[in-house]
Order: structure tokens, then C-alpha cells, then sequence
């Protein structure tokens, strides 16, 4: 039987040559997007992102804006206009698991007390485990080389054991939710299992969650075969679910959210769409793109700890003659910070010190190193001298590492921090926002009539 994507000689003849046509058939003349004053990327000419709407959740600030010019600030981010770093700083301070609080903030607009706290943590450990045979029907039957492409799946497939996928009721929508943000240690963990198994010919290690675990325990248990990790690892972990579960209305996956919401279709196939666009290289794959280039340099500079060699090699990158040609350095610059993200700079305190705990000085120093010499030779090579700041790939891609947590389990566990964020926007449509989006296109071809077939 023909497998998917393999063709029979004269039919991939006939592919290579329809390839042309549509390269040719659906170029636009670049010249249109000025004259017709078109917002590519939904941006503004200054780079500033189009309003397209209100939110309560997130607010992301980089930049402040006079007279139509940006200027740059230190980075902050909100989340329900509370300063992330005052919610790190406090549970890092009481020695507590912060993300369960963060994704509570996130979807109900306020702080718990500790009684509310409670509650939400005994009902997230009640819900942890997926449905009976989930596991074998959904998951292992049908295993995926990208997690994330098995995540979206398990996303979907939640919808068949839900007594009532349908009821869009901001009460059901609730459990809902909660139901997945959850599940998915799980459901990434199980995925990762699967894929090891099938792929990798690796053993299949399946732990159950753990009701008395944060998640961010419960996703280091899930993962690892012994089901051990120490304290700063899993403080490391949830401080970066933290830092992940929130980006403003803006970013990608959240406002894909806000797009499939107002549809008025069901929970599952919103968030599975959020999953989708996170996995794209542009955004949540972003961090395992920073891993690929740093295991590039690794093997194309002999020695990592010299800086002159490390430079050589960020010249090509940025000369487009390393890694993927793209001229891009991953883990640098920002759509919206300037001068600093402030994810960057809190994981970056705590990822030092988990490289000391693993002996891993000399890699972090490589981190810093790109950090802060990527900005100049961006500028001495090709001119840009507006603020590139580090961002939350960077450490975040570093901090993985030192985990020990596989590179195809990145962008997952950045899903399983955003599922809080997520469902928060969704909610928030389905309250505030009331009309199904429908922005315009602009018809740029001409008319031309129907030739019958004969004629052709």
C-alpha cells in the first residue's frame, strides 16, 4: 500500500511541475502591501503590533510610543496587571510551587488566598490522569514523531470522553479547562513515551501522575524513567511554567485562540489549534531551534570555551554561512522587548545556579557570551542598531538542557505552561468578545474568464 506523501514516478513528475505553477500562481507583488496600506503580520510600520482587541489577562511592555516613535524600555510582564517578577519573587521567597497559583490568577482575574489555593490544587491532583485506555486507544496506538503533533491530537480526542464537548457555558468551558491544564503532564509525557518507543527503539517507562505533586513534579516524574529529580530542578521547571504561561492577547497562540473561540466551536478544537501555532519555529518551537544551533556550534567550534572561536562562528551564522542560513542568531531579539525580557533575566539568575549544581559553568558562560556579544556583531555586520536583547528562548533552551529534558520536549512543556494563558483568552472571548473574527484580504487578481476544457 502506498504510503502518505509517496507517489508513483510520472505522479511526482506531475507534483514537481504543479510546484512551479504554485510558486508562480501565488506570489504577490510586494509593491501592493504598501499601496493598499496592508499590516503584514498585523504590524504597523514602526514595528508596534495592530489593535485588534481588549484583554484583562496580559500585558507585555517593551517599548513606549511618542509621537509614532518607539523607545525603548526595560522589559515587564503582567499578568492581570500584577508584575510577573513580584509572583516569582514571592514563592521563590516562601519556598512554594508558584505556576498552580499563576494559572489560578490567569484564569479568574485574582490572587487566591490560601483556602481558594487549596481547593484548585485538590482539584487539578484529582484530574491529573487521563481517562481509562486513553493511554493505549489514543496515544500508543498512534504514536508521533512530533509531540506536539500528538498533543493536538490528544487535545482533540478528549473531545469523544467528554459527556458534553459541546456546551460553550462559560460554567462547563471552566471544567473544561481545568480538566486540561491538568492533563497535560500527561498527555506530553505519555506522547514523548510513545514516540521514544516506536522511534528511538528506547524502553516505555509510564508513570502515573501524582495528585500530591505540583506540576511541574509531576512532569520531571512523568519524564524520567526513575521518576527522581532534586528541588532545584523542579523549582528551575516551575519557575520557567511561570515565566511561559502568559504572553499578552498578541503572540500567536493566544490570539489564534481569540480567532478559533469566536467561532463559538468547542473547547478542544480551540486549544488544539493554540497547540498547533505554538509548535511553529517562529514561536513556542523557537526554544528547541535555540538548542539545534547551540548542538551546531558544538560541532563546528573545537573548543566552545574559546570566545574568539564562538565569535567566528556567530559571524557566519549572521552572514548566513551557518546553521540554517538564515542569518538569524535564536534566543536574541524580541517583537515587543527592547532593552531586556524580563523572563530572560529571572531564568537566567536561577539557570546559573543550576549550572553550578551540575557542573555546567563553562556551557552557561557560552550562553552568556552570545548574549552579550550577538547585539555588536549584529550591528558592525549588518547594521542594526536598534536594542537586541536576549530573550526567553535563550535560557530557557539552556535551562532544559541541564535538566536533562529531551530537545523534542521543549516546545510540550512550554504547551503545558500556556494551557493557563490559553484557556484564560478563551474564556475571555467567549465573555467580552461576541462577533467571530473576520478580517479583510484585499483581491489583488484580475479578472479572467473560464476557457472550457477543451479549449484549454
Amino acid at each position: 500500500m502506498m504510503q502518505l506523501n509517496e507517489f508513483k514516478n510520472e505522479q511526482q513528475s506531475f507534483i514537481n511541475e504543479m510546484c512551479k505553477k504554485l510558486y508562480k500562481n501565488n506570489e504577490i507583488d510586494s509593491s501592493y502591501y504598501q499601496k493598499y496600506d496592508v499590516k503584514r503580520g498585523l504590524r504597523n510600520s514602526n514595528g508596534t503590533g495592530v489593535l485588534v482587541g481588549l484583554t484583562q489577562i496580559g500585558d507585555v511592555q517593551g517599548y513606549e510610543v511618542e509621537n509614532g516613535v518607539k523607545i525603548p524600555v526595560d522589559g515587564k510582564l503582567l499578568y492581570r496587571g500584577i508584575d510577573v517578577e513580584d509572583i516569582v519573587k514571592s514563592c521563590l521567597k516562601e519556598e512554594r510551587y508558584g505556576y498552580e497559583e499563576t494559572s489560578y490568577l490567569l484564569l479568574f482575574g485574582e490572587l487566591p488566598n490560601k483556602e481558594q489555593l487549596k481547593m484548585y490544587n485538590q482539584i487539578l491532583g484529582e484530574n491529573r490522569d487521563v481517562p481509562n485506555n486513553f493511554t493505549k486507544d489514543m496515544i500508543l496506538t498512534a504514536p508521533s514523531k512530533n509531540i506536539m503533533n500528538k498533543l493536538a491530537r490528544s487535545v482533540l480526542a478528549l473531545y469523544s470522553y467528554d459527556p458534553n464537548p459541546d456546551d460553550i457555558s462559560i460554567e462547563n468551558v471552566l471544567i473544561q479547562s481545568i480538566n486540561l491544564i491538568a492533563r497535560f503532564p500527561a498527555l506530553i509525557s505519555y506522547g514523548y513515551q510513545a514516540k521514544i518507543r516506536y522511534y528511538d527503539n528506547a524502553s516505555l517507562h509510564l508513570h502515573y501522575p501524582s495528585s500530591e505533586l505540583s506540576t511541574a513534579e509531576n512532569i520531571l516524574h512523568l519524564i524520567r524513567p526513575n521518576s527522581e529529580y532534586t528541588k532545584l530542578e523542579a523549582v528551575l521547571l516551575d519557575l520557567a511554567l511561570i515565566l511561559h504561561a502568559e504572553h499578552g492577547g498578541g503572540n500567536n497562540s493566544a490570539f489564534t485562540t481569540h480567532v478559533v473561540s469566536s467561532s463559538g466551536t468547542d473547547t478542544y478544537s480551540a486549544i488544539a489549534s493554540a497547540v498547533c501555532s505554538l509548535k511553529g519555529p517562529k514561536h513556542g518551537g523557537a526554544n528547541t531551534v535555540v538548542l539545534e544551533m547551540i548542538k551546531d556550534l558544538k560541532e563546528n567550534v573545537d573548543d566552545y570555551t574559546d570566545q574568539s572561536k564562538v565569535e567566528e562562528y556567530l559571524v557566519k551564522v549572521i552572514k548566513g554561512e551557518a546553521f540554517d542560513r538564515t542569518g538569524l542568531v535564536y534566543g536574541m531579539g524580541h517583537a515587543v522587548y527592547t532593552k531586556s525580557d524580563p523572563r530572560a533575566v529571572m531564568l537566567k539568575d536561577w539557570a546559573k545556579k543550576l549550572a553550578e549544581e551540575k557542573g555546567m559553568q563553562e556551557e552557561f558562560m557560552l550562553y552568556d557570551f552570545i548574549e552579550k556579544r550577538s547585539p555588536d556583531l549584529l550591528y558592525e555586520i549588518k547594521g542594526i542598531d536598534k536594542p537586541i536583547c536576549a530573550n526567553v528562548d535563550l535560557y530557557s533552551g539552556f535551562v532544559y538542557s541541564a535538566l536533562n529534558i529531551p530537545m523534542e520536549l521543549c516546545t510540550p512543556i512550554f504547551a503545558a505552561s500556556r494551557i493557563s494563558g490559553w484557556c484564560a483568552h478563551r474564556i475571555e472571548e467567549l465573555v467580552a468578545g461576541g462577533r467571530i473574527m473576520r478580517p479583510a484580504y484585499k483581491h489583488v487578481k484580475e479578472h479572467i474568464p473560464y476557457i472550457p476544457i477543451e479549449n484549454r
